[in-house]
């Protein structure tokens, strides 16, 4: 499976058999742009804000998954689990969903613009996590101390930071070294993408950053 990132929160899954593309974004709205090829089998969106709801950009006849639920596509099981997107219980930004998406093996949790730190009943709703995608940026999410306590509350073995402050981004984000030194993470080089199988993955926790594509 490869995974590639295009900026804030938009990544792309490419499994065996299945593609899958998570919060596509309006490159308007922030100032990134997105590739040509955003053809794909399975397009989700994890709220309705501009910058992770951008499905129409998505090619292919791609089934919308846009909340909450269980779906079983293609071969892919995708578990929608609803929080907020705040720490007052959606009373400033509303909600936001968490998807499981267990594909070729391999369980992906996509955070989206969590708010807050999970409960106990969340933590068991989202299930096993092999690769946790967690914005880290601040602002209109959760900081780098949070994410770092999802991250113990999930135990993946590969953790991709997201949604933070990169070259051409109009919204200010903090930057992804914030979460690194939080992570004890020191030097690292950004990676194109992850290919990565069940068998491959790394049995302590690892930190990629992945560069924009």
């Amino acid at each position: 499976m490869d995974i590639i990132w295009y900026g804030q929160a938009c990544f792309k899954v490419k499994g065996k058999n299945t593609t899958l593309i998570i919060d596509p974004f309006d490159s308007e709205f922030i100032g990134l742009k997105l590739p040509r090829d955003m053809e794909a089998d399975i397009a989700l969106k994890t709220h309705d804000h501009g910058d992770h709801n951008n499905l129409k950009v998505v090619t292919g006849e791609p089934v919308l998954i846009t909340g909450p639920g269980e779906y079983d596509i293609r071969g892919v099981a995708i578990t929608g689990v609803s929080v907020f997107h705040d720490k007052e219980q959606g009373a400033q930004r509303g909600k936001n969903t968490v998807y499981h998406i267990n594909i070729d093996g391999l369980n992906i949790v996509h955070l989206g613009d969590i708010g807050h730190t999970l409960s106990q009943e969340q933590i068991e709703e989202i299930g096993s996590c092999d690769i946790l995608m967690v914005p880290v940026g601040s602002v209109y999410t959760i900081d780098a101390k949070d994410a770092s306590e999802i991250v113990s509350q999930l135990e993946p073995s590969i953790i991709l930071p997201m949604h933070y402050g990169i070259s051409g981004l109009k919204v200010e984000l903090e930057p992804v070294e914030n979460f690194l030194k939080e992570m004890a993470v020191g030097n690292f080089t950004p990676q194109p993408k992850l290919s990565i199988t069940k068998e491959k993955l790394p049995e302590e926790p690892q930190v990629i950053v992945l560069s924009k594509s």
